[in-house]
């Protein structure tokens, strides 16, 4: 199933969320307006905010409230992968050139401060304190999740915990946040907000564990990005952990992880490929969807709710 058809409870207004990122483009500033435009069109499959309107649909559904928040979601998003770009020197994003690399890091990072406070606006204009909490503790969440990223020693003993004690932080907050907001806004009771923000949390870390995966045996064109660069910048995501834990011996893969140097990145990149590293993390990716798929089995039997199952199935099988 395609995400058309998942997301036609809320198709309309996800088309409404577009015209309000158009919107924003559109400012007074002609260098603003195209860096905006540059950003924020074409950007990608809009899973965040359409969560966000799906978790309204099991409460009271105001279109107008969740349209705005889900539309903050999309900016905060947007705001931290600009970040990254930043922090990561990447070259190409969603199959075009960085802001950084095109604009230079400087007008990519004022940029990346002006999606965090625009989104941070449009929280506000809800007129939710609750979700407007939400909202920075997320901001808070993600920062100090990246900054802490930057100070950790490899030790193959605690790679995993701190792996997903990451993407946690990196993935899974937003998209529990997602979550969470529209059930706020939709004024569901607590256990409802528990088991959307629940779900928003396994779903989160099932998709950064699908999105680590791709970058192995991914295609660059449908990617975006070049194949493997997690593992050229040393960076050890859930696939090369296991297969370290599986074969301590090697050491090409691990030279890469410890940036000692000349080991050739494509070599090791093709050892994690045609390993049992790949299929055991679609294993665990899949356990975390029916996690997520599982936290709401007690919510009423409406549209939304299959549309969210769907989502989490549809996650394990992309190509992007």
């Amino acid at each position: 199933m395609g995400l058309t058809d998942i997301y036609k409870p809320i198709q309309k207004d996800l088309h409404r969320v577009e015209q309000g990122l158009k919107k924003i483009a559109n400012t007074a500033s002609p260098l603003l307006s195209e860096l905006l435009d540059y950003t924020l069109q074409n950007g990608g499959k809009r899973i965040r905010p359409a969560l966000t309107l799906l978790a309204g649909k099991f409460g009271q559904y105001d279109a107008p409230r969740l349209v705005l928040m889900a539309t903050a979601i999309e900016l905060l998003h947007t705001a931290t992968l600009v970040h990254d770009d930043i922090v990561d020197k990447s070259a190409v994003r969603r199959g075009k050139p960085t802001v950084s690399r095109t604009w230079g890091e400087n007008r990519a990072l004022l940029l990346g401060d002006y999606l965090f406070a625009r989104a941070g606006r449009l929280t506000a204009s809800t007129g939710n304190l609750k979700v407007v909490e939400l909202f920075s503790e997320t901001l808070m969440t993600i920062s100090a999740g990246e900054l802490k990223q930057t100070s950790v020693v490899f030790d193959l003993q605690k790679a995993r915990e701190e792996y997903f004690d990451w993407i946690s932080s990196k993935t899974a907050c937003l998209f529990a946040t997602a979550t969470e907001s529209g059930a706020i806004l939709a004024n569901t009771p607590e256990s409802t907000i528990g088991a959307l923000r629940e779900y928003g949390v396994n779903f989160g870390i099932a998709f950064q564990i699908i999105d680590d995966v791709l970058d192995f045996v991914g295609e660059e064109a449908e990617l975006g990005k070049p194949v493997g660069s997690d593992l050229s910048e040393g960076i050890a995501t859930l696939p090369t952990i296991l297969f370290m834990e599986s074969h301590p011996e090697n050491d090409v893969v691990a030279s890469i992880v410890a940036k000692r140097g000349t080991e050739s990145t494509a070599a090791a990149l093709e050892m994690v490929r045609s390993s049992t590293a790949i299929e055991h993390c679609l294993e665990i990716a899949s356990d975390f969807a029916t996690k997520a798929c599982q936290a709401i089995q007690h919510l009423p039997d409406i549209p939304a709710k299959q549309s969210l199952v769907d989502l989490a199935r549809y996650i394990i099988t992309r190509r992007k």
